[in-house]
This record gives structure tokens, C-alpha cells and sequence, in this order.
């Protein structure tokens, strides 16, 4: 054998300009026969014998030869090492030439050859997008559809170059949406339908192809596979089920196809996926949830939710997760609830319904995901809502909950939003009994620190907070407002060039009310912020320089 592949690599080398097609074929045969029995060894006599540059000058589409040439390629390039040599040997243009010829097993050899040397590399797959063979191949796949193995080819090509982020592009300006859905309605094996799928996911996250696929009835083949699948509990339909929920979410994240999907409420498919909250299937509670909070992204859907009755779903779904729920139910739901208490005519409708309520059952979940939605939605739920933020304010265990979590270094996104909650339920409240529930369970220290954050509109909410503490309570709080230091920290915001104008202004207004208490009052005077605050009589922002005369005035009286 080892004579043979010898023999064979000398005559390719030397008879591939004068040899006739018999004779190379024989030696390509006799590779293929090599490389089937050790396809390593075989590939390194290959490379080291120089035929990879003669392969360049036999990948023509008049040769009878060129299929089983590329499928030399193919074999070749199944081991790593061989895959730059072959790029080297300028084997990647004539392979991306022969996908335009006719022949059904040259294509699929070509694909294959080309899938290989390029299998794993982004650098080589981009090379391959830009010498434009994703038009080429999915015009191949609608040729070639009755062809099993091609049609794999193509499925497996598209699997890899859908993940680079340029191809999405390129895929948008085909019909591929049309030719998956085809073939995915064609599918009864599992196996085939789990590889359109792979294909589908990445391409679905482009917000166009999503309209695309939607136009091309996509939604109406996973709705199906829903029903199909969801009473199931053999193993390839539970994991269908999951792909096809999954899937459908993810098509409801572009605005266009969600709006579309939705149809002013009246949609088939956003009927059907309102049947999935009352599930026994967590999977399709979770779809959805999250399906409602796709489709909860803008004030007009919101309103015609709530006002047809989705919230007490939502709840009852809720409901059914609170003693050792599914974690991820419990996001889903608390996200839609979110996003449907963000237009202002809803909030007081969710209010009477209960949802604070609801909300308030998952206090004690030991799950940051959790616990950020929860804090979210109570915080859209009180906006501009006196009588509800004064209830929950008052709530001790509450208020003990957001102090403990203002603390969660590890989650930033708990931490912050506790912080935005416990400054929301003052300024929304502007209740005594609020401020002094929060003072006596530990939280004016953490409204201090939150003035000192990287985010304005998190200062500014904290700062609006301490005004009206220190405007309502300052004798309760007067002891934490100076342990936490805040005199010191209104000066550097005072001092520091950076600090927005809102910031300016509201950290003045603040010290005007903090010297009515007599130690913060010697405080500010020790500090020389007349100085200061002098200053900022001709800052350019004309609020910010009234502001400044202001407290200068109060200052000067003071002292």
C-alpha cells in the first residue's frame, strides 16, 4: 500500500499537465483508498510530496476528475495541521469557483473540502463570506432540495457562518428564511429538524431576517411543534418543545416581527401564547412569560394587556413558583409585570389588583435575578403612586430586606436597585412615617453612599431623597446623616468641576435644609463652603447660579 500511495503521489505530481483522466483517477482513487485506512499518516506523505499546489490546477469544472479531487481535499483538512497548507496551496478560490457547477457530487465534495480547511477559523470563514458564497449556497439549497446530502452540506455551512456577526448581513439580502421554513416543513426526523434549528437560532438574532421569518411563516411551523410536543414526555419531543418556545421568543425581540405578531392584541399567535401561561409545562410558562414581556415593550401594547386582563395570569402564574418555584419562571414573570407597570395609566390598575402584593411573596428568595425584577417592578409600580409608595415604605420587613440588599456587593445590578427602591419609596411618599421606618432599619447610610455614584440619575435620586428627609425628619435622622458623613460628600460634589448641573443645584438645596440641624449646621460651617458656593454664582447653567445666591444668602445669615 505504501509503494502504491508513493507511486501514486510522484505520477500526480508529474503527469497532472499531460495525463489522461484514467490514469489520474486512478491515483486519486488510490489516495482515497490511503487516507480511508490512515487518514494522519496518509495526509502528512500528501503534504510533504507537494501534490496539495498540483490539486489547485485540477479543481476545474471540465474534469471528470474534480469531485473526487475535493473529496481528497476534504479528507485531508479533517486533521488540523493540514488546514493552512491547503490555505496556502490557493486551494480556497477554485474550491469557492466550483460551487457555481452543476454537478451535484462535485458540490458536495466542494462543500465539504471548503467546511473542513475552514472549520474552527473565523479569519478563513470571513474570507469565505466575503468571496460571497452565502447567495451561492443558499440558491444551492433551493436547487438541490431533494438532495439529502447536499441539503446537509449547505445546513452545516450556514450552521458556522452564522455565527460571525457580517454574515447575518449577507443571509438578509437571500431568501433564506423562505427556503428554511420550506425545508423545516418538509422535516419529520428530529435529527433534520434539530439542524434547521441550529441554523434558525443564530440567523433570528438579525432583526431583519427575525420580519423575514415571521413573514415566512415560521411561527405558525413552532406553534405546531408546541402542540405536538407539549404533553409529551418522550425526550426528543421535550427538547423540540424547548427549541421551538425558545425560538419563538427569540422572534418576538424585534419590534418589527413582535408588533407584528401582536396585531393589536387580536393576533392568533399572541392569543396562543396567552394559552401557555396556564401550563403545566414549566417550559411553556416560561415562553410565555417572556413572550409577554417582549411584547410588553411599548405603552400601546401595555395598556391593551392590562385592560384585558393579563396581569391576574401573570399572578396566578406566580402564584404556582412561589414555595420552591422554578427560578426562572419566577424572572420571566416579574420582567413582563415590569414592563406592563411602565405606562403611568397602568400602574394604579396593577396597584388595585394586587400586584404589589404578589410581588411582595418573593421577598425572601435567596436568588439575585430574582430579587432585581422584584425590586424593578415595585419600583415602576410607585412611581408617581403617594399611596402605595407610603404602604410599602411603612412596610418594616420590606424596608429591613432593601437595607440588607443595599449591602450585596456581589450584585450590583440587587445593590443599586435596592438603593433606587428605598430613595423611590421617600420621594414618591414624601411621608414622615416612611422616612422614619427607613432611618430606624439602618438606610439613610446607603441613600448617603448612593449620592456618590457613578451614575447622575442614581446621585440625583438619592440627593432628592435627603432633601426631603432632611426637610421632614431631620431631627430623627440628624445622627446617621452626620455618621455617614454626608456634609463632607455634598462638598466634594459641590468642589468637583464634573458634577452635573442637576447635581449642583440639588446638593445646594440640600445643605439649606441641613442647617437647620445644629451639628450639621457647625459641620458646613467648618468646611468653608461659602467659598465654594461663591463660586457657582457664575456657573453657566442659569438654575445652578440662582441656586448659588441662594445658599450663599442662607449661608451668610447662618453663620
Amino acid at each position: 500500500m505504501a509503494d502504491n500511495l508513493s507511486d501514486a503521489l510522484k505520477k500526480l505530481k508529474i503527469t497532472t499537465t499531460d495525463s489522461t483522466a484514467d490514469s489520474l483517477e486512478g491515483c486519486l482513487d488510490c489516495l482515497l483508498q490511503a487516507l480511508a485506512q490512515n487518514n494522519m499518516e496518509t495526509s502528512e506523505k500528501i503534504q510533504k510530496s507537494g501534490v496539495l499546489q498540483v490539486f489547485a490546477s485540477l479543481l476545474t469544472p471540465q474534469s471528470s476528475c474534480t469531485a473526487k479531487v475535493a473529496n481528497v481535499i476534504a479528507e485531508v483538512a479533517r486533521n488540523e495541521f493540514m488546514r493552512n497548507p491547503c490555505v496556502d496551496a490557493g486551494l480556497i478560490p477554485p474550491l469557492v469557483q466550483l460551487l457555481n457547477c452543476k454537478d451535484q457530487e462535485v458540490l458536495l465534495q466542494t462543500g465539504r473540502a471548503l467546511g473542513n480547511i475552514c472549520y474552527d477559523s473565523h479569519t478563513l470563514q470571513s474570507q469565505l463570506i466575503n468571496m460571497g458564497v452565502i447567495p451561492t449556497l443558499v440558491k444551492l439549497l433551493g436547487i438541490h432540495c431533494q438532495n439529502a446530502a447536499l441539503t446537509e452540506m449547505c445546513l452545516v455551512a450556514f450552521g458556522n457562518l452564522a455565527e460571525l456577526e457580517s454574515s447575518k448581513e449577507q443571509f438578509a439580502y437571500t431568501n433564506i428564511a423562505e427556503e428554511l421554513v420550506k425545508l423545516f416543513k418538509k422535516q419529520i426526523e428530529h435529527d433534520k429538524k434539530e439542524m434547521i434549528f441550529e441554523v434558525l437560532a443564530p440567523l433570528a438574532e438579525n432583526d431583519v431576517i427575525k420580519l423575514q421569518l415571521v413573514e415566512a411563516g415560521l411561527v405558525e411551523c413552532l406553534l405546531e411543534i408546541v402542540q405536538k410536543t407539549v404533553d409529551s414526555d418522550k425526550e426528543d419531543d421535550i427538547a423540540e418543545l424547548k427549541t421551538a418556545s425558545d425560538l419563538m421568543v427569540l422572534l418576538l425581540l424585534g419590534d418589527e416581527s413582535m408588533q407584528k405578531l401582536f396585531e393589536g392584541g387580536k393576533g392568533s399567535v399572541f392569543q396562543r401564547v396567552l394559552s401557555w401561561i396556564p401550563s403545566n409545562s414549566h417550559q411553556l410558562q416560561l415562553a410565555g412569560a417572556l413572550a409577554i414581556a417582549n411584547f410588553a415593550r411599548n405603552d400601546g401594547n401595555c395598556i391593551h394587556m392590562v385592560d384585558n386582563g393579563i396581569v391576574q395570569k401573570l399572578m396566578d402564574l406566580l402564584d404556582r413558583h412561589v414555595e420552591d418555584g422554578n427560578v426562572t419562571v419566577q424572572h420571566a414573570a416579574l420582567s413582563a409585570l415590569r414592563n406592563l407597570a411602565i405606562p403611568v395609566v397602568n400602574k394604579a390598575k396593577m396597584l388595585s389588583a394586587g400586584v404589589a402584593e404578589a410581588v411582595l411573596k418573593f421577598l425572601r428568595s435567596e436568588m439575585p435575578p430574582v430579587q432585581f425584577k422584584l425590586l424593578g417592578t415595585l419600583r415602576m409600580l410607585i412611581d408617581a403612586q403617594a399611596e402605595a409608595a407610603e404602604q410599602l415604605g411603612k412596610n418594616v420587613k420590606l424596608v429591613e430586606r432593601l437595607v440588607e440588599w443595599c449591602e450585596a456587593k456581589d450584585h450590583a445590578g440587587v445593590m443599586g436597585e435596592s438603593n433606587r427602591l428605598l430613595s423611590a419609596l421617600i420621594r414618591h411618599s414624601k411621608s414622615k412615617d416612611v422616612i422614619r421606618t427607613i432611618v430606624q432599619s439602618g438606610g439613610i447610610k446607603h441613600l448617603v453612599t448612593m449620592a456618590t455614584s457613578e451614575h447622575v440619575i442614581m446621585q440625583n435620586e438619592a440627593l432628592v431623597a435627603l432633601a426631603l428627609i432632611a426637610a421632614l425628619e431631620l431631627v430623627t435622622a440628624e445622627k446617621d446623616l452626620e455618621n455617614a458623613q454626608l456634609v463632607q460628600i455634598l462638598h466634594r460634589l459641590l468642589s468637583d468641576d464634573r458634577s452635573a448641573p442637576e447635581i449642583k443645584y440639588n446638593s445646594m438645596v440640600l445643605i439649606c435644609a441641613l442647617i437647620g440641624s445644629e451639628p450639621l449646621q457647625k459641620e458646613v460651617h467648618s468646611m468653608a463652603f461659602l467659598e465654594v458656593v461663591s463660586k457657582l454664582r457664575s456657573h453657566e447653567n442659569k438654575t445652578v447660579a440662582q441656586q448659588a445666591s441662594l445658599t450663599e444668602q442662607r449661608l451668610a445669615v447662618e453663620s
